[in-house]
């Protein structure tokens, strides 16, 4: 019988180190480290910058009680006083409208995209127009609505236009993200939705919006924060008010984007100065409030798993 010999490699006893790097990879690894975090510290110096400009210039008159319950009636701009009520009140109804308009329809055209209408004619062409509505100046927007609400119907100017086109800025925003929200819900869901026998509109109410809710919040309120801000429409659509006026369908409004614009050309006063960094302060809480509660909102409602 013929002994069979295997060559086995040596073993000189240490273990062989499958962990270790070499030092070109590991050169790499710290410069692309260093360059991250180098590009996030870049992109962080003006938004640190910006908050911290307008939190220590404006921050003053926010601690004034006056500011969130007076307006701007009476007050000139070289007097100090007054408040910013009819500003909130005029930016949050404007906002609220805007969202009860823009929200619903947003939200059914990207479940039509993703769950009706896949691969179909219309389907395209709602998708090629909600990229040519994301790329529509806020200007264009405010002078359609113009042409359509004022010269062809001859309504006057009053809040509820601006709302009008504010859901044309906002309707892509939502109806994008809800779309990319809905496409992450597991097919597995659907499938399993199907085989116990739930029609396929009871599987979307009670499955895949519920499982894709906390995405579509945050949409929407990315999109509010797209709007909120905007001067263009609520300088052709509605005249700046300093008086207290509630109702978007009668008579000029105020705004926090016109009430900076109202004393801009008068910031060598003081007063007016104040007021300007004011309102951008308190434009920026609303928008991080709504932000706050949305996000609440969003945990408490998301469906959990047992």
């Amino acid at each position: 019988m013929t002994a069979i010999t295997e060559n086995k490699p040596a073993y000189d006893g240490q273990a062989l180190d499958l962990t270790g790097k070499s030092g070109a990879r590991a050169f790499k690894n710290t410069l692309a480290t260093v360059l991250i975090v180098l590009a996030f510290l870049i992109a962080m110096i003006p938004l640190l910058w910006i908050l911290g400009t307008v939190i220590s210039k404006g921050y003053h008159l926010l601690l004034n009680a006056d500011w969130w319950s007076q307006s701007q009636r009476g007050i000139t701009v070289r007097r100090q006083g007054g408040g910013a009520y009819h500003a909130i009140m005029g930016t949050l109804i404007m906002s609220l409208i805007t969202a009860l308009i823009a929200v619903p329809i947003a939200v059914l055209g990207a479940v039509y995209l993703v769950e009706y209408g896949k691969g179909t004619r219309a389907a395209r062409v709602v998708s090629f127009m909600i990229d040519i509505l994301t790329g529509v100046p806020s200007i264009v927007a405010a002078l359609f609505i113009y042409a359509v609400w004022i010269t062809i119907f001859g309504f006057n100017r009053v809040g509820f236009a601006v709302s009008l086109s504010l859901v044309l800025l906002m309707l892509p925003v939502v109806l994008r993200s809800t779309e990319e929200m809905l496409k992450l819900v597991p097919d597995e869901l659907r499938e399993a939705s199907y085989a116990l026998g739930v029609p396929k509109w009871k599987t979307i109410m009670k499955v895949v919006v519920p499982t894709a809710f906390g995405g579509i919040v945050t949409g929407v309120m990315l999109g509010l924060a797209r709007v909120m801000g905007e001067t263009a429409p609520l300088l052709i659509l509605v005249g700046y008010s300093k008086n207290i006026n509630l109702n978007p369908f009668n008579g000029f409004m105020g705004a926090l984007p016109t009430m900076i614009n109202q004393d801009r050309t008068e910031l060598a006063l003081q007063p007016a100065a104040d007021r300007v960094w004011a309102a951008a302060l308190t434009l920026i809480l609303l928008v991080l409030v709504l932000n706050v509660l949305a996000r609440l909102v969003a945990r408490f409602s998301a469906i959990k798993s047992k």
